[in-house]
This record gives structure tokens, sequence and C-alpha cells, in this order.
């Protein structure tokens, strides 16, 4: 399995794009988030990657810099279809509602009137299993105070904790994963500068502990500020270092990591 990162930034970045990303498997593909915009749809392009192929969408919330870029992928999806079978949208209540919500009243009816046929919303539940693109998914709510948000697993090795700091409510999913996705809104040693706590997010140091705490062999931080954007890699590795002791991953726009 592939990842993609389509975006890496936190909702207020301009440097990069909004975090959101593509599993790929045997050219099946599945889009998680979509960014705030229609930068989506260069985003998958420069990836080489058609909305046409994206059968399978996850939205984890319902922030706008999460869940607009979603609108554009299922315009294009409608717009352009042509016999290509059909496409899912998977999220929690909250977020087919709303979603589902906004294509009807934004987009064409001309293309509206293929929800639920070629296009189909599906409502998920906490701790539901579902088969997607080759590979068992769990998802599961993060417990968020801001936003009900779910992440999930895939295979019981890989675990995307959405956008929000891990907590111990979720440590059942996270325990020994071989590969943990989660955010890092900047570094620790630059906390009073961008105050992450205040936005419910973490720090360099707050990710990798918690990974070490949890035996994860594999971390992947994203989500981030994009003031540090050209030395960013350098900058998170040399602090996550000090923390945790598997292998760390700070990913820019577009790069891909092998996971299976």
């Amino acid at each position: 399995m592939k990842l993609t990162m389509l975006g890496t930034g936190n909702a207020l970045v301009t440097k990069c794009y909004n975090t959101c990303f593509i599993l790929n498997d045997n050219n099946e593909y599945l889009l998680v988030d979509g960014g705030g915009g229609n930068q989506i749809l260069s985003q998958l392009e420069q990836a080489k990657i058609s909305c046409g192929d994206l059968h399978n969408i996850f939205v984890t919330h319902k922030h706008i810099d999460h869940i607009l870029g979603i609108v554009w992928v299922i315009r294009i999806i409608l717009q352009n279809h042509k016999n290509e079978g059909e496409y899912y949208v998977y999220g929690h209540k909250e977020v087919i509602e709303i979603l589902e919500n906004m294509c009807r009243t934004l987009i064409r009816e001309k293309e509206t009137k293929l929800i639920g046929t070629v296009l189909k919303f599906i409502t998920i539940e906490n701790n539901e299993e579902i088969d997607l693109i080759g590979h068992r998914f769990r998802f599961f709510d993060i417990h968020s105070d801001k936003a009900a948000q779910f992440g999930f697993t895939i295979d019981n090795e890989i675990v995307c904790c959405g956008d929000e700091p891990y907590n111990d409510t979720i440590k059942d999913f996270v325990k020994n994963a071989k590969w943990l996705m989660h955010e890092a809104f900047c570094l620790d040693s630059e906390a009073d500068l961008f105050n992450p706590y205040e936005k419910k997010h973490s720090t360099v140091k707050d990710a990798c502990k918690k990974a070490q705490e949890n035996n994860i062999k594999n971390l992947i931080l994203y989500h981030t500020e994009d003031k540090n954007i050209k030395n960013r890699k350098e900058l998170y590795t040399a602090e996550g270092r000090q923390y945790f002791s598997g292998n760390i991953y700070i990913p820019d726009d577009l790069e891909s990591i092998d996971l299976i």
C-alpha cells in the first residue's frame, strides 16, 4: 500500500496545501479528506490521479480545511461520469449530512440527480469495519471536544488519528501499531509562537512521546504550520528523535511513502 500526501498543512497554511491524502493499493484508491478548496484538483493532477479513480472517499470531520475540497472532487466525478462504476463517500452522520446538503445546494441539478445511484453517501458508525481497496478498515471516534471526528485502522497495522492529538480513549486502536499517522502542529520549541494547545493540537515532542509510549514502529507527522516549510523535515525529525526511537517521517506535499 502506498500513501501519497496531497497536503500536509494545517487550516491556515499558504505555502503548502491542507492535510489530505491518498491510499493506493493495486490501482485502487481511497481519498481521505479534501483540503479547503479546489486546489485539491491541482494536487491530484500533480499526483497523476484522476477524480474518476476515486471510487472511495472518507471524510474525517466537518472542518472546512478537510471537507470543502471534497465538494470539488464530487463535482468533477458527477460532471465527467461515463459508466465508470459507482462511487462511495464515507463519514460519520454529521459529516455525511453536511456534505450531501452542500453538494445538493452548490452543484448543478444535472449532476446531483446522480446522487444515490452513481455516487452514494454512506454513514459509518463507531467501531464499524469495512473492506476498502483490498484491506480491512475499522473506523473509530477519536472523542474530539471540538467537532465529531473519526480515525481508522487498516488491517490492525496502520492507524490514522485524524487531526487531533492521541488520547487514551483510543489506546486499544493505537497500541503496538506498525504505522501511526499523527498531527504535529509545530515544534515544541516554538509552542509559544504557534499556540498549539489553544487549537487542541500537539507539538512534535508530544506526538513522539505518545508514539514511544504506545510502542509504535513508524510515525508519520502532518497537519503542521508552514513557517518552517523549507526546513520542516530536518527540524521536526531532530526534535522528534529526542523522544521517539522508531522511524520518523515528515512528508512534503505530494511525497509518497510505502506502508506495506
